[in-house]
């Protein structure tokens, strides 16, 4: 008995000294592991081979180094959520999956212009079509900096598109999330001819779409209606063509000079050289008097940044030039309307006219002067406080400031007719007391008014 336990424990100990030996290769290291290689498996990038970008929505975007793809999206919240990583994950691919001949049902994007419509194709390279937009990718959040650049020749006194603008034979195919707006947007863009500016061109009804409406017939004598889809194609072929019309983004639209960002608080606002615009989106937009959002949409494969590429933007005509005699502000249409000297309307422009904290003026006062593309003046021992901010600042022109590009000046002191640097909240939200206009309407308005003229505010 005793020898059968001494041969079992030689046999034991033989077998373990082979397995020791099997683990180690010839060159005295442990031999590595063999896992069975799947087909279907995903092959992530270590942590250290991952390239991190923040997309427009803040989302965190994690990107392949090597081969560009992209891994993960990571929304703000979920950045630290591994079962929300791996949900993103598989979304991206059902997405592709699904996109190809579908229909979408529900909002696309952020649901801002959307209907349901056929899908987007299919990108034969494979890839998310988000992530192929060329402007998808802003910088990371940072300080403020700015490009220097010559500066561009003043738009004032041109029209929306040269003489002879350069229409497409082919028309653009209008975005598929948009698609059944160009309708409203051409509307808009006739009655933006006419002197009774709609505010921003964004293929939306509303309130500032009814009441340029009213205006468009005052100035007119017509009695043009929304729905008058034969009325209103009429109307544009003869007040200057096509609503849309095609437009070369010039080496100096790509330029600049640009803002990465604009700060909220007026102490950073105040280290700034200029208030520039942060993108040439944004620039096109005001220069077109479009939502910038609108204009993206409509032109979904565009690169704004590179030189030579021809985009689709609204082909406003010229500038309202009649001089004006009185002006009226009033409260409650959120409107600002121009008159003549035998008392026509001569333009009108929606309007954000004081607050229920900061009240406009009453009465009637009068324009005092008019300057163009000034800097700002906070002090908060005469104007409202900002912030934390109690110091006299001075902020630098620009159309991002605080009072846009333009300020007309009112005999009573600190308040005034201005611009904005956010267009598309105007007759939407409140002011300071004052009356503010999109740049575009207010640099309008100066060129045909003069110091003298009166304003009265209609309650």
């Amino acid at each position: 008995m005793l020898r059968k336990i001494v041969v079992l424990s030689v046999m034991a100990t033989g077998l373990s000294a082979l397995q020791a030996m099997a683990a180690v290769s010839p060159t005295g290291e442990p031999a590595p592991r063999r896992v069975a290689e799947d087909a279907q498996a995903i092959r992530l990038a270590q942590s250290e081979d991952v390239e991190i970008f923040y997309d427009g929505r803040g989302n965190r975007v994690l990107v392949d180094p090597y081969t560009g793809k992209v891994i993960a999206v990571q929304p703000p919240e979920t950045r630290l959520n591994r079962q929300a990583l791996r949900r993103e994950l598989r979304r991206q691919e059902l997405r592709r999956d699904y996109r190809e001949g579908d229909v979408l049902i529900g909002p696309a994007d952020d649901g801002y212009y959307s209907d349901d419509a056929p899908a987007i194709p299919a990108d034969p390279n494979g890839g998310d079509d988000y992530y192929d937009d060329p402007n998808a990718f802003p910088e990371a959040p940072g300080g403020s900096r700015v490009v220097a650049r010559e500066p561009l020749q003043s738009p004032d006194d041109q029209p929306a598109l040269p003489s002879t603008p350069r229409i497409t034979e082919q028309p653009l195919e209008p975005s598929i999330a948009v698609k059944g707006r160009e309708d409203v947007a051409a509307l808009q863009i006739l009655l933006d001819r006419a002197g009774a500016s709609p505010g921003v061109i964004d293929g939306r009804f509303g309130s500032n779409v009814d009441k340029a409406l009213a205006a468009y017939n005052e100035l007119t004598g017509t009695s043009l209606k929304s729905t008058d889809a034969e009325g209103i194609k009429q109307a544009l072929a003869e007040t200057g063509g096509d609503a849309f019309g095609s437009y070369t983004i010039t080496p100096e639209d790509a330029a600049g000079p640009f803002v990465a960002s604009v700060p909220a608080d007026y102490s950073e606002k105040a280290k700034l050289e200029r208030m520039s615009f942060t993108s040439v989106t944004e620039m096109l937009a005001e220069r077109f008097h479009m939502d910038e959002n609108y204009l993206k949409a409509i032109n979904p494969e565009a690169n704004f940044n590179r030189p030579g590429t021809i985009v689709k933007v609204a082909n406003f005509g010229k500038l309202v030039n009649k001089p004006v005699a009185r002006i009226i502000a009033d409260k409650s249409l959120k409107q600002v309307r121009a008159y003549n000297a035998e008392g026509q309307l001569v333009a009108a422009y929606p309007a954000t006219i004081g607050s229920s904290d900061t009240p406009s003026p009453t009465g009637i006062h009068a324009v005092s002067r008019v300057a163009l593309d000034p800097n700002y003046t906070y002090n908060p021992k005469i104007n409202f406080k900002q912030g934390e901010n109690d110091k006299v600042l001075t902020i630098p022109p620009g159309p991002n400031g605080p009072v846009g590009s333009v300020w007309i000046a009112l005999d009573k002191p600190t308040y005034g007719i201005h611009g904005t640097p956010d267009p598309s909240k105007i007759g939407k939200t409140e002011s300071h007391g004052c009356v503010r206009l999109t740049n575009w309407d207010a640099r309008e308005l100066a060129k045909i008014v003069k110091s003298g003229v009166p304003v009265e505010f209609m309650e």
